[in-house]
């Protein structure tokens, strides 16, 4: 047994110190980003934000929203091989840099993606996804996927520490996945007593993958577009976004009313309800690690996104960042006790 006294810090004990700033208007400050990665060698220009590979965020029509923001969308992996025949038939070829295909870590999944990566040569990013980015079984597969796919540009996940993302670059990731537990219909912390505060996964992680020359996803946690912006601020090059996509038109989830008002069902994908849908229940050798819950109805997905670079922007402007690859440069944190007066909350 082993106890590290220094403080870890998550999203809500740390807030942005403002800078001078030449910027007259958030219309000036560029959120995209270009990236040549270490592994596929491809390079890839957008917006860093994705859209979480769970059946209610990453789906077909939020990709295509997404696409339009030249942001990314990690679609999940339960849709079929039809049904990706049917998607990728007549698509826009500008749509393509924005998808990534979703994968597990059986051999059925191995030959599932092998389907679906032959039906377009214009897939370019694979998003390998487990819980626990630690097992072995893990890196074996990535390693044994690299080997097949040299050229794809390849996500894997989830760590939070800087030498286990070393490990997944080495062994041919090309962007990590940081967080385990910060998800707000994630139970891992509760049921294991298993995680690491996002902000501190995300600074150990860039740091350990920059060394390297690959990147780093903060995957979680974000309440809000000022979370966001902490994300990008504490290192990572890109930011997942499940929960605050949730509940769209454009998201999946039953539509459910109740005292009459619209709710769009959430659920982690590791809770009963996933498992009930994919896997015929719970196994008796584990607990569900997801909880459902019911996400008022939001309307377009695009309104949302619209809101969301609006706060990056203006995060931008507050400490003199004219584009998104200068905001860590920019970024001191201060820690707080406290985030924002809730007083008037409704």
């Amino acid at each position: 047994m082993h106890v590290e006294n220094d403080i870890k810090l998550g999203f809500k004990d740390v807030m942005i110190r403002p800078k001078r700033s030449t910027l007259k208007s958030r219309s000036q400050v560029s959120l995209e980003r270009t990236f040549t990665f270490l592994n596929s060698k491809k390079t890839w220009t957008g917006v860093p934000i994705i859209a979480a590979n769970m059946d209610t965020v990453g789906t077909f029509a939020a990709a295509l929203v997404l696409a339009e923001f030249r942001m990314l969308t990690a679609v999940h992996k339960h849709y079929s091989v039809e049904q990706w025949q049917d998607f990728l038939h007549d698509i826009d070829p500008a749509v393509l840099p924005h998808i990534m295909v979703s994968s597990g870590t059986s051999d059925a999944d191995l030959n599932k993606l092998r389907a679906i990566l032959a039906l377009h040569s214009g897939l370019e990013f694979l998003c390998i996804d487990v819980a626990n980015g630690y097992s072995e079984h893990f890196v074996t597969f990535l390693r044994r996927v690299r080997a097949e796919y040299a050229d794809l540009t390849i996500v894997a996940g989830n760590v939070v520490t800087g030498e286990m993302t070393e490990e997944l670059l080495l062994s041919g990731a090309d962007i990590v996945k940081a967080g385990i537990g910060p998800g707000s219909v994630c139970t891992t912390r509760v049921k294991t007593g298993v995680g690491y505060p996002q902000v501190s996964a995300v600074i150990e992680c860039s740091d350990a993958a920059h060394g390297l020359n690959g990147h780093v996803i903060s995957d979680g946690g974000c309440t809000c577009p000022g979370d966001v912006s902490k994300a990008f601020g504490a290192g990572a090059d890109f930011v997942m976004l499940g929960g605050l996509l949730a509940g769209h038109d454009e998201s999946g989830g039953d539509l459910v009313e109740q005292d009459g008002r619209q709710y769009r069902l959430f659920y982690g994908m590791s809770s009963d309800t996933a498992m009930d849908k994919y896997h015929g229940g719970v196994a008796n050798y584990r607990a569900s690690e997801g909880k459902t819950v019911k996400i008022p109805y939001r309307g377009p997905l695009a309104v949302t996104m619209l809101d969301i670079q609006g706060g990056v922007r203006s995060t931008c402007t507050y400490v003199g960042a004219a584009a998104l690859r200068e905001l860590s440069k920019r970024t001191t944190f201060i820690r707080v006790q406290e985030q924002e007066n809730r007083l008037f909350n409704s």
